[in-house]
């Protein structure tokens, strides 16, 4: 059996809880659900049970001192074609090296995970071809100085991605917990 898997960190339900009520004036926007938010450390894809059991093992050996994670602005991936709307991260260096750490770890096990520019971020909506781009922008010039209270990053997460119905949120599950220290 294969399994859709990535490393993250979960976001603090107080801390979503400030972001939910932002979720709003962009018609065309899939919001998210906050049971799915998280911050992407690295996406891994399709995986055998037996690939995860090695991936989980590396991911155990990562040594990371907890951090505060702060969120701050927000926009949109997919320049010509808006496809997803998100809040920013802050610039933070443990974070960074959390996500380095992740893909070393992959790369040990004969994973090469997704290759792209890091990009630290909260997905709050995906978008649909028809979204308003007046109201796409009014929305992030509204949002543009958010910045939200100091989180700790104390653990981070192996998540499963189990496609839901056509039209509804994929569901996250916690395959392994990593607890974050020194």
């Amino acid at each position: 059996m294969t399994l859709r898997v990535f490393a993250a960190l979960p976001v603090d339900d107080a801390i979503a809880r400030r972001i939910e009520p932002l979720m709003k004036g962009v018609p065309g926007a899939a919001w998210r659900p906050v049971e799915n938010f998280h911050v992407t450390l690295a996406f891994f894809g399709e995986l055998d049970e037996a690939v995860i059991a090695e991936l989980d093992d590396e991911l155990a050996r990562i040594r990371c001192a907890p951090f505060d994670l702060v969120f701050k602005g927000v926009n949109h991936f997919g320049k010509a074609e808006p496809s997803s709307l998100w809040l920013g991260v802050e610039e933070n260096p443990a974070l960074s090296a959390l996500a380095r750490s992740c893909v070393q770890a992959a790369r040990r096990v004969g994973v090469e995970p997704e290759r792209r520019v890091y990009t630290p971020h909260l997905t709050l909506a995906y978008l649909k071809p028809w979204t308003d781009p007046v109201r796409l922008l009014r929305f992030e010039q509204r949002l543009n100085l958010y910045r939200s209270e100091p989180m700790l990053a104390d653990r981070f997460y192996l998540y499963s991605s189990l496609q839901a119905k056509p039209g509804r949120p994929n569901i996250y599950q916690v395959e392994a917990e990593y607890p974050l220290y020194p």
